[in-house]
């Protein structure tokens, strides 16, 4: 019978190694499941090459797969294909190898090579991670050092996956709502400079021609045609000077904190800004304490993600609170940002014992909210765009027709 050594971490954290004979790997990985163990590392030692044969140190040949960054879909997809992996009893370290030779990205395929390494050589899951923060956030390293912790890293990753799985659709309503609009205004702001600084100077010449006393809209038009024509490098230079310099100035904290606070109260818009904040808030914040992650440490992770200077502030002040042995509820309520009910719900969960519940219905509650007010606003800006464009374009048409009209009258 061969003989294995093995890697396994107890309930409580802590690393185990030993060895053991068995029929074969899975027997073994069977077996240590059914005493509690999370299995880490699993190699045959005795007849025949080891199970897993890269080194410490050593990376397995990647194959060239696609370029670019690592996304949102990327995790949602490795954590549900870890926790697959981890559930049908496959060693830890296997399982990082069989994904990292599954993905598509290579930027993906490298990171993951790397963390099978760094887990071959008796490092957590959660350590490799840390290796790679721009890849994996403090979230998602907190949630799988809570899931190794208390043996449930299977659940955690499943639970890991859902929360980016509703974070993306989340993005990708709010994404679609703002693109369309930008989309349009840019087009239409591009098509009627072009007009204005290179067409309507061609029209300018064929009317001085004629001699007759122009009609004032269309005096005016040639003026700023005029105008735009001999100055247009300058006004684009301002333009983009005016860009740059306002996203220097709203990347320093000052101006970061004070452009925040400004979206969440702008018209239109700003109710959706906020109906975003409070669902990513009470989805992270219930993730994070349903598996596990203390109460200071998941307020600290669900600052930094929160992606709004003003509702990070509002949630480093909650810290303080909690600290000095406060509830939650009652400085949310103090910060005039958070919607009253959101408020009370909280406090309910609170008194229940039940706060990540409540803060889970929230957040549902607010995802259907944005998905309305997405469905609403683009339906508001569709005419509101198309009746800006046909002013702005059937004016500047009425403009250039009405000297060939005035001219044909006089004629009869």
């Amino acid at each position: 019978m061969p003989s294995f050594e093995y890697q396994v971490k107890d309930k409580t954290g802590k690393d185990l190694k030993g060895a053991q004979e068995a029929q074969d790997a899975t027997e073994l990985v069977r077996l240590l499941k059914t005493q509690g163990y999370l299995v880490v590392r699993v190699e045959q030692v005795k007849k025949g090459s080891p199970i897993l044969s890269v080194q410490k140190g050593e990376t397995p040949a990647a194959k060239r797969g696609k370029s670019g960054g690592i996304s949102l879909d990327d995790l949602v997809v490795f954590s549900r294909q870890l926790a697959t992996l981890v559930a049908a009893g496959i060693p830890l370290v296997q399982a990082l190898d069989i994904l990292a030779d599954q993905v598509d990205k290579e930027k993906f395929r490298l990171v993951l090579h790397k963390m099978y390494a760094d887990v071959q050589s008796g490092k957590s899951l959660s350590e490799a991670m840390q290796g790679h923060p721009k890849v994996f956030s403090a979230l998602f390293i907190h949630m799988v050092r809570a899931g190794e912790s208390s043996g449930r890293l299977q659940e955690i990753l499943d639970r890991v996956a859902h929360y980016f799985e509703k974070s993306s659709a989340l993005q990708k309503k709010v994404k679609a709502a703002l693109m369309y609009p930008m989309v349009v205004s840019i087009m239409a702001f591009a098509i009627t400079f072009v007009m204005l600084a290179f067409v309507i100077p061609k029209f300018a010449t064929i009317f001085e021609g004629l001699n007759a006393k122009l009609p004032a809209p269309t005096q005016i038009l040639i003026s700023l045609s005029n105008y735009l024509a001999a100055n247009w490098w300058w006004i684009l230079g301002i333009l983009g000077g005016g860009i740059f310099l306002f996203r220097q100035f709203i990347r320093s904290p000052i101006g970061r904190f004070g452009w925040d606070s400004f979206t969440l109260r702008m018209p239109v818009f700003g109710p959706i800004i906020m109906k975003v904040a409070v669902s990513k808030f009470s989805r992270t914040l219930s993730t994070l304490i349903r598996s596990g992650v203390a109460i200071l440490a998941a307020l600290e992770i669900v600052s930094k993600t929160s992606g709004n200077a003003r509702i990070e502030k509002i949630i480093t002040d909650l810290m303080g609170s909690v600290k000095r042995g406060e509830s939650i509820s009652g400085p949310l309520e103090k910060s005039g940002i958070f919607p009253s009910m959101v408020v009370r719900m909280i406090a309910i969960g609170e008194e229940t014992g039940e706060l990540e519940e409540m803060l889970t219905k929230i957040a549902d509650f607010y995802d259907t909210q944005v998905d309305t007010a997405v469905s609403g606003l683009t339906s508001l800006i569709e005419p509101l765009i198309i009746g800006f464009l046909g002013i702005v374009i059937g004016g500047i048409v009425v403009a250039l027709f009405l000297p060939i009209l005035t001219l044909t009258q006089a004629i009869k």
